[in-house]
């Protein structure tokens, strides 16, 4: 009697891209960012500057975004393995950049509520120290974004049915990053446009506007990544992806084969897990469905089931 070894049938459920470039260049971002919240928050107790001190404490919630990034992709990496994650540890980092457009939302929120305060108690503006800060700031954010700006050729696939679902190959770990990033230069450009205003025109009242609009566009974009982490965190199927009605034409392509019940979930960026129920006259082996799907290098664990007819109608539980 033969012995089966189970190493020569087992899979790994390493899903994830390499993310060792990302994790450096989130690493090197924080180290920036750090380095400027410090330099603003000592220039702010020296000079008794709450401008000064109200950005560098404003930053330093961009840090602990970047911090929740640079976590993400260290336990990404370091539980890759760890049979304890059924499809791997892919969706770790998109729990990163839920958990960051919270605090996005957070920041946005905070700034609106701020402008609305200042618009209807103004304070005295310093307005050349004030330009200074939004101006270096802009020039840190630009370098950060540079940096944290995704690469797409990194997020191909070779199937057919990744094409139309390409918005969900991008590493929204890094993307909630670079999001906060360009949230801070959007802020940063408004606010040097409105004190410069100010400066000049005595526009004082269109600081605290500026600050509305920009909370507005800050809150918009941590909506979006809400929605897109969180489709992905509830194994929504894509809307904008037609793999699964490629998965039916392709198993239905014999004229015999019916996928009765399909389950499509995303596993990690760009990867797709399946199941797959399928009821024939003549099933074929596992391993011919499997071979229809193989132009589908997005599909990383396909589970496939088959029934004959007969045995799918007299089986109340499957009818």
């Amino acid at each position: 009697m033969h012995r089966i070894e189970h190493g020569r049938f087992r899979h790994s459920h390493d899903f994830a891209h390499d993310f060792s470039r990302a994790e450096r260049r989130t690493r090197v971002v924080i180290a920036i960012t750090v380095a400027m919240m410090l330099l603003e928050i000592t220039a702010g107790v020296i000079s008794h500057s709450m401008a000064l001190l109200a950005d560098g404490w404003h930053m330093s919630t961009h840090v602990i975004a970047f911090v929740m990034a640079a976590l993400a992709y260290h336990f990404t990496r370091r539980h890759a393995s760890d049979v304890r994650f059924s499809f791997g540890t892919g969706k770790i980092g998109v729990l990163g950049g839920f958990s960051s457009a919270i605090v996005l939302a957070i920041i946005a929120l905070a700034m609106a509520g701020e402008s609305v305060h200042r618009l209807f108690s103004p304070l005295t503006i310093h307005f050349n120290e004030a330009i200074g800060i939004a101006a270096l700031g802009l020039c840190v954010n630009l370098v950060c974004a540079f940096l944290l700006k995704d690469d797409p050729h990194h997020h191909h696939s070779h199937g057919g049915g990744a094409e139309s679902g390409h918005a969900h190959h991008h590493d929204l770990n890094l993307r909630a990053a670079y999001i906060h990033v360009l949230a801070d230069a959007v802020t940063s450009v408004l606010a040097i446009s409105a004190l410069t205003s100010g400066k000049f025109f005595g526009w004082a009242w269109l600081d605290p506007v500026v600050g509305i609009v920009g909370s507005g566009v800050v809150f918009s974009w941590a909506y979006t990544l809400l929605r897109d982490t969180g489709v992905v965190l509830l194994d929504v199927t894509p809307s904008t992806s037609d793999l699964p009605d490629e998965i039916r034409r392709a198993i239905e392509s014999d004229n015999d084969s019916i996928v009765t019940d399909l389950h499509v979930w995303q596993v990690g960026s760009g990867k797709f897990a399946a199941i797959i129920s399928i009821v024939a006259h003549e099933p074929r082996p596992n391993e011919t469905y499997r071979a229809l799907l193989r132009e589908h290098d997005e599909l990383v664990h396909v589970t496939i089931e088959t029934q004959s007819c007969h045995d799918h109608e007299s089986s109340p539980a499957l009818g």
